[in-house]
C-alpha cells in the first residue's frame, strides 16, 4: 500500500498529493475537478471525471463462438454494465445463429435494443440509467413476481385450470429481466461508487448481500416455475388429492409468500427485528412439509412425487427466505440502533 503525507495550505485546509501515474491513467491534469466520495471506515475515494462520463463499450468477436456462447456474452457484457456492445466476425458475415443469438439476447435483457446492422457487425445499446431504479425497489418486484408466479401455479393445481400455470411461465421471462438488472446494478455501483447512491444505497456496503438475496429470489421464481410446470404435466392438472389436503398447501404457500415477503422487506428497511420474525415464522412452518407427506392415503407413485416435489419447492422457497434474512441482519445490525453500538 503506497502511503502520501498529508500537508497543511493555510489555517484549515489539509492537502495531498495525486499519484502522478494514477493521474496519467486518468488524464487528470492541473485545473480538472475529481469527485471524492467518503465510505465507511474512514475510506475515501477520489473518482475524475471520466470515471462519470464514459460509456463504456465491448466488442465480441464470433467467429470462434458458437450461438450459444455469444448470447451468454452479451449477457455477462450486459451485467458488467457495458453502454455498447458490439458483435462482429473478423472475415465474411455473420451467421444467422449468431444473429438470431443476439436477437435472442435482447428479449432476454431490459433495456437493450439494436443501435446499428450491417452484414458483419451488430451494435447494440443499453438505454437503461442507474437512476432510473434502486436496489430495493428491484429487490421488492424480484420477490413480489416470484410470489405471484407462486401462487398462480398453486391455483392451477388447486382448481385443475392450466391457464394459471401458463401465467406463471409466462412471469418466469420478466422475474430473469429484474435479475439480470440487478445484477448491472449492482456491478456498475462497484465498480463506480458515485453510482452507489444513484441506485439507493449511502455506500457500497450492502452490494454482496444484494447480490446474494437476488440470487436467492432468482432461485425461488426458478422454484415456482418447477410447480408450474407439474400443474402443466400433471393428469387434470391436479395433484389427485383431497381438498383438505390441498387447503393445507395453499395455506402453506401463504405462509411462505409472508416470509419470503418479510425478509426482503427486512433487508430493504435495515429491520433487525423483522429478521427475528422470519425466524419464527419459518420454525413454525419447518414441519409442515413432513406432516402433510405423513398424512397422505396411499397413492401411486407417481402422484406421491409430484405432491412431494411440490411441497419441496415450497419448502426451498422458506429456506431460501431465511437465507435472506441473515442478509438481512448483518446489513441492519452494520447500523446503529437500540440494538448495537459502533464505536
Amino acid at each position: 500500500m503506497e502511503t502520501r503525507k498529508v500537508q497543511r495550505l493555510g489555517p484549515s485546509t489539509l492537502a495531498m498529493t495525486l499519484p502522478a501515474e494514477w493521474a496519467r491513467a486518468h488524464s487528470v491534469e492541473k485545473g480538472d475537478e475529481v469527485s471524492l466520495r467518503t465510505g465507511g471506515k474512514g475510506t475515501l475515494t477520489v473518482l475524475p471525471e471520466s470515471a462519470e462520463a464514459e460509456e463504456s463499450q465491448a466488442t465480441i468477436h464470433a467467429e470462434n463462438m458458437d450461438a450459444t456462447a455469444v448470447e451468454r456474452a452479451i449477457v455477462a457484457q450486459y451485467v458488467l454494465g457495458r453502454r455498447v456492445i458490439h458483435v462482429e466476425v473478423a472475415e465474411g458475415t455473420l451467421d444467422s445463429e449468431h444473429i438470431n443469438a443476439v436477437y435472442n439476447a435482447e428479449t432476454q435483457l431490459m433495456g437493450l435494443g439494436v443501435i446499428e446492422e450491417t452484414p458483419e457487425r451488430i451494435a447494440i445499446r443499453c438505454s437503461v440509467d442507474a437512476e432510473d431504479f434502486t436496489l430495493d425497489n428491484l429487490l421488492e418486484r424480484l420477490e413480489s413476481t416470484g410470489a405471484t408466479m407462486r401462487d398462480e401455479a398453486i391455483q392451477a393445481l388447486a382448481l385443475g385450470n392450466p391457464d394459471f400455470a401458463e401465467r406463471a411461465l409466462n412471469r418466469e421471462r420478466q422475474a430473469n429481466k429484474i435479475f439480470v438488472l440487478l445484477l448491472r446494478l449492482i456491478f456498475t455501483a462497484y465498480q463506480n461508487p458515485n453510482l452507489a447512491r444513484s441506485v439507493g444505497l449511502d455506500d457500497g456496503f450492502p452490494l454482496i448481500g444484494y447480490r446474494s438475496i437476488a440470487k436467492n429470489l432468482e432461485l425461488t421464481a426458478d422454484n415456482a416455475e418447477d410447480i408450474a410446470e407439474i400443474a402443466l404435466e400433471a393428469p387434470d392438472h391436479t395433484l389427485e388429492i383431497d381438498d383438505p389436503t390441498m387447503r393445507r398447501i395453499r395455506e402453506f404457500t401463504d405462509q411462505v409468500d409472508e416470509i419470503s415477503e418479510l425478509a426482503v422487506r427486512a433487508a430493504v428497511e435495515r429491520d433487525f427485528e423483522l429478521t427475528l420474525t422470519v425466524r419464527e415464522r419459518f420454525a413454525e412452518i419447518n414441519d409442515v412439509e413432513g406432516e402433510i407427506l405423513a398424512d397422505l392415503p396411499e397413492m401411486n407413485n407417481e402422484a406421491l412425487l409430484r405432491v412431494r416435489d411440490v411441497l419441496v419447492s415450497l419448502a426451498q422457497t422458506a429456506q431460501y427466505a431465511v437465507r435472506n434474512a441473515e442478509i438481512a441482519t448483518n446489513l441492519a445490525l452494520n447500523e446503529e440502533s437500540v440494538h448495537t453500538t459502533i464505536t
